[in-house]
């Protein structure tokens, strides 16, 4: 399991966490029947009949009525698309019944097996279009044995297809834990920060709150390149430090940028800085001063994006220069 995985396999032990991902990201009115006092973690550790154990998975139980749903967490994540995890889904779903079924744990009322819901969390880069359900992974064959064929789909949660302004409007730990990995800018990291910092205030939230310095300390080198983390204790600092580096990047980029108006002796007036040097100064000069920065921060520029650049105006060089060090990615620049 990678250090990602386990970071979420921390976040979502905490029955906060789980509320929250069927309270605001579950379709239909079904959840208004749920007993939230009955949530409850299950073992997310179980063994097939070859010995291979699946630890990779949250797995809580909740009533529905009078009734148990399984809600059946994936949390495996790859940069890239799996076409086969309904496959995969339909084989740890067995699984999970074959457990429950060895440690005698169906239904009361009627000897069934449970209703599982099973949700995969994906974050890589691309969208996900692979298929979710196992049928359509099938080769047709006889319509007389359609019906013996397996029958098995998930609910996929694609994190990079959400609106981040929708997200953003939602008073929600899932949504804000999405905002995280999506952010357009490094500046949005502090802004999540302080809606975490306020939504986890009550005493019972303290170990979803240490869970959330947990993962915060793995992701941050990621999101940090080149500086070094310090051992972090709480939200509270880890905020006041990712405020205080994403007002640095843009100091920086203002002090790069004059030092790039001073050598190229822009216009008259040029040492009160490179807003002021760029104001006075020609758009071909701006553009100039804008592909070195894009140059220096991202390497080599693509060919659009440097026709792009001909073709803007001195405001549109401006805004782009103001957001070269507020941004991961060449392309986030012109977002």
């Amino acid at each position: 399991m990678t250090d990602h995985d386990t970071g979420y396999k921390l976040l979502f032990s905490h029955a906060a966490m789980v509320r929250d991902l069927l309270e605001g990201f579950m379709p239909g009115d079904w959840i208004q029947g749920l007993d939230w006092h009955s949530l409850e973690k299950m073992n997310g550790s179980y063994v097939s009949d070859d010995l291979r154990t699946r630890h990779d998975d949250a797995i809580w139980r909740i009533r529905w009525g009078r009734d148990w749903i399984h809600l059946y967490l994936l949390l495996e994540f790859q940069s890239s698309v799996d076409r086969f995890m309904s496959v995969r889904v339909h084989t740890y779903t067995g699984l999970l019944y074959q457990d429950l079924i060895r440690r005698k744990r169906l239904e009361d009322n009627h000897q069934k097996l449970p209703f599982i819901l099973p949700v995969v969390l994906y974050n890589g880069e691309p969208r996900w279009r692979a298929p979710i359900h196992v049928r359509n992974l099938i080769l047709p064959g006889p319509a007389e044995f359609a019906g013996l064929q397996p029958e098995q789909a998930f609910l996929l949660l694609d994190q990079g297809a959400f609106d981040l302004d929708q997200l953003a409007s939602m008073r929600n730990l899932v949504a804000a834990l999405f905002r995280l990995e999506q952010h357009r800018t490094f500046a949005e990291v502090p802004e999540v920060l302080n809606d975490l910092i306020d939504w986890l205030r009550p005493p019972e939230l303290a170990g979803l709150r240490h869970s959330f310095v947990a993962w915060l300390r793995r992701r941050l080198p990621q999101w940090m390149p080149g500086v070094t983390i310090p051992q972090l204790l709480d939200l509270q600092e880890i905020q006041e430090m990712t405020r205080n580096s994403a007002q640095e990047w843009k100091d920086m980029h203002h002090q790069v940028g004059l030092r790039e108006g001073l050598e190229k002796g822009l216009a008259q007036g040029i040492e009160r800085g490179i807003e002021r040097g760029v104001e006075q100064g020609s758009t071909t000069e701006a553009r100039n001063i804008l592909l070195r920065q894009l140059r220096r921060r991202f390497g080599d520029v693509p060919a659009e994006i440097e026709t792009r650049l001909n073709s803007a105006s001195r405001e549109q060089l401006e805004d782009w220069i103001d957001r070269v060090y507020e941004v991961e990615t060449v392309e986030a620049v012109f977002d």
